[in-house]
């Protein structure tokens, strides 16, 4: 049988955990501190159900990293406290996400007050259809994953919504920042884009890349959605997918420390460097690779 607890692996878990804990705890306390510094009601409101979410998924990290840190030193727990442990892990995303329900709201108005300009549109698909979708979508198959890891119930139900939680994680992905590069076009032009290779490669990564690695996704679940166990699970090709999304905000952010420059500024950088919670994601290659060098389970059908 595959052994899914090497050191590698469970050392990568570990690293992913702690970037995880540490980035959110730190836009966390960036965010309280800053609390009532808004302009305005909606301002006001929206920073605070961002940081009063930030927290929790600051605890879900927590959580996260104490929980590996029991395999790490070989202090196993029992199938219902790990369940417990995902369970509470599963219960702060799903706060954090429903925090961002205002945003909803606010960004509603405002294309209520534009109307059907372009303005409007480059506003809903920039930002507000991007919320909308995290802010609903993402806790109603977090809340079913949820009730699915009970460790009285087959395997095969917390599996197949873990798929589809991960796959439903990367077309947010690939909605939010292609709609953030949608904005930083509106307002720069299409020049902005042509005139610079990086850009070029950073828009190509993002619209075409992402959507390629969701869809893939979306392949990989359809055909793995009946398994009963791990064990049956390609863990390979879940490497693929884990370690792909990690190098795309890896090599985004790269691009940026060596090939940006003042005059390249944008809210296409302002959003991905400056208020994107999820560049944590760039340590996501320490579980991926790991994962590429596991054995190929052999599937038997009945």
């Amino acid at each position: 049988m595959t052994d899914y607890s090497n050191g590698s692996l469970k050392m990568g878990l570990l690293l992913v955990a702690l970037s995880w804990f540490l980035f959110t705890a730190y836009e966390f306390l960036k965010g309280a501190y800053n609390i009532g510094r808004g302009y305005g009601f909606w301002i006001s409101l929206t920073d605070t159900a961002g940081a009063f979410g930030l927290g929790f998924r600051t605890a879900a990290a927590l959580i996260a990293t104490f929980t590996i840190l029991f395999f790490v030193f070989k202090k196993d727990l029992s199938k219902p406290e790990l369940f417990m442990s995902i369970r509470w892990i599963l219960l702060g995303e799903i706060v954090c996400f429903l925090a961002l329900f205002p945003c909803v709201i606010w960004g509603m108005l405002i294309l209520a007050g534009t109307g059907t300009s372009m303005l409007g549109l480059g506003f809903f698909i920039e930002s507000t259809l991007p919320v909308m979708i995290e802010s609903i979508g993402i806790p109603i198959v977090l809340v079913k994953l949820f009730f699915e890891l009970n460790p009285n119930k087959p395997l095969r139900g917390a599996i197949k919504w873990a798929l589809i939680t991960g796959t439903f994680y990367l077309f947010v992905h690939w909605i939010n920042n292609t709609g953030n590069w949608v904005g930083a076009i509106e307002r720069k032009g299409i020049e902005y884009v042509t005139a610079h290779p990086d850009h070029m490669i950073s828009v190509g990564l993002t619209a075409i890349g992402l959507l390629a690695l969701a869809l893939y996704a979306l392949n990989f679940t359809k055909k793995s959605i009946g398994v009963n166990s791990l064990a049956e699970l390609d863990l390979r090709k879940v490497g693929v997918i884990i370690t792909s999304l990690g190098l795309y905000f890896l090599l985004i952010y790269v691009m940026w420390l060596f090939l940006g420059t003042e005059a390249k500024w944008s809210t296409w950088y302002a959003w991905f460097l400056g208020h994107n919670m999820d560049l944590w994601l760039m340590s996501l290659p320490l579980v991926g690779v790991p994962l590429l060098f596991k054995e190929k389970p052999t599937i038997t059908t009945s």
